[in-house]
């Protein structure tokens, strides 16, 4: 995955009703190495990776790159969603298009916080990427996942079989920018 292109990063951050999304920082390490050695979070994603390991190896500012919101939810981080370019992707459907992927800490589950930080990273994507495709792959068998990209007016385009699993792929349109009409009468 590279970087979406000509974005500023990281923008300001993004405030929902209830999250915040921002750049990672330092006091987020935490909750990466939370995150990221969960067995919950990663059973539809290859398994979690082991602590110790994260400890050792995970920078003093995990995350830092263009596309990776730390979300905040009453000032501590609760996930992270990524927008990447999908540049090595199994399926060409989705090769050089923006990738959307998310990860919340089981704590948080059923709140909603997960339709909310992806609606709003996905209104800030269309703000500065206008006229852009979103995809996004999951395991069928993650039916919240699933629910989530219909919420998000993510439509089917294949399944497929990987990682010894059934595979979802499913595309976002590109929102276009409304045309400007000039209403002078000259």
């Amino acid at each position: 995955m590279t970087e979406l292109g000509p974005v500023a990063w990281p923008p300001a951050p993004i405030k929902t009703e209830r999250l915040v999304l921002r750049g990672p920082e330092a006091r987020d390490r935490a909750a990466f190495i939370e995150l990221y050695s969960s067995p919950e979070v990663h059973t539809y994603l290859g398994g979690p990776r082991p602590r110790d390991e994260l400890e050792r190896e995970m920078p003093e500012v995990p995350g830092r790159r263009p596309g990776s919101f730390v979300v905040e939810l009453g000032g501590a981080m609760v996930g992270q969603i990524l927008l990447r370019r999908a540049t090595e992707h199994r399926r060409p459907a989705a090769v050089g298009k923006a990738d959307l992927g998310y990860l919340f800490l089981p704590r948080v589950w059923g709140s909603g916080y997960a339709t909310e930080a992806c609606a709003a990273a996905l209104d800030w994507f269309d703000g500065v990427l206008p006229g852009e495709p979103v995809v996004l792959t999951t395991q069928t068998a993650n039916v919240g996942s699933m629910r989530l990209a219909a919420k998000l007016r993510f439509t089917e385009v294949e399944r497929f079989h990987a990682w010894d699993a059934e595979q979802w792929l499913g595309l976002r349109p590109p929102v276009t920018p409304p045309a400007t009409t000039d209403t002078t009468w000259r």
